[in-house]
């Protein structure tokens, strides 16, 4: 039997391997095609409160809770207070995006994962049914804060570096998809903001990776504390 040399050897799993590489590329390109237009279909859907609530109570609740104020000081059960995000109240068209995208596994969430599959959420309908109904709700107007140990610190970052997008009193815009931020629990906050520098959270904005990337960790205490102090916003800017 002939001897093959290593370049043939090589030549032909390369041969073998290419055709692999690009259907994992175009599976990964219609994933994201897929992930896109389910977050536009859902956007232009309007909102069945009723169903929203139902499928709410359902699927969402045993974590956010009825209410869907989370795990707030007085409400825990499963997580310490302030572990879990309140989402009463936050922008739908930020809600669609980021439970399209833990759907698409562009944001990593193995706890939510399982809770985003057809089977209990199915097609942008039900996206835009529960959206709709969560950012309906009204936030605990006592979310969890932090110790208040460098406020000044943290109002100074946070004017300089987030206000600009995030709004003076963390309003956010539904527009633009930045999350509101005000009234959010502060041990979500500092959790979601240091994955976020650390870059393991996959689907945040690039910008503002790009902003915080030599925070250090006193600088994400002492700013995500001020913004867990922050007053409720003025009704036009919540809903803009």
């Amino acid at each position: 039997m002939p001897k093959l040399s290593l370049s043939r050897c090589l030549a032909a799993l390369t041969t073998l391997l290419l055709p692999l590489a690009a259907m994992g590329e175009i599976n990964t390109r219609s994933l994201a095609d897929n992930n896109a237009a389910e977050i536009e279909q859902a956007i232009e859907l309007s909102s069945d409160l009723v169903a929203g609530e139902a499928l709410f109570s359902a699927v969402c609740a045993r974590c956010h809770i009825d209410t869907g104020r989370g795990m707030v000081p007085g409400f825990a059960r499963l997580r310490p207070p302030g572990y879990f995000p309140q989402l009463a109240g936050q922008h739908k068209n930020v809600l669609i995006k980021q439970l399209a995208d833990i759907r698409a596994g562009n944001r990593d969430n193995p706890t939510m994962y399982p809770y985003t599959l057809s089977k209990y959420i199915g097609g942008p309908q039900d996206i835009a049914n529960v959206t709709g109904y969560i950012a309906s709700l009204t936030p605990h107007p006592n979310n969890e804060q932090g110790f208040g140990n460098d406020l000044p610190h943290g109002e100074a970052l946070y004017k300089r570096e987030c206000a600009e997008c995030h709004g003076d009193y963390g309003e956010g815009s539904n527009d633009k998809f930045y999350p509101r931020i005000q009234g959010q629990n502060y041990t979500y906050l500092l959790r979601q903001m240091l994955w976020i520098r650390d870059g393991k959270r996959r689907n945040a904005n690039e910008k503002m990776v790009r902003q915080i990337q030599n925070f250090s960790y006193a600088d994400t205490q002492a700013v995500i504390d001020y913004t867990s102090r922050l007053p409720e916003p003025p009704k036009d800017d919540i809903f803009r």
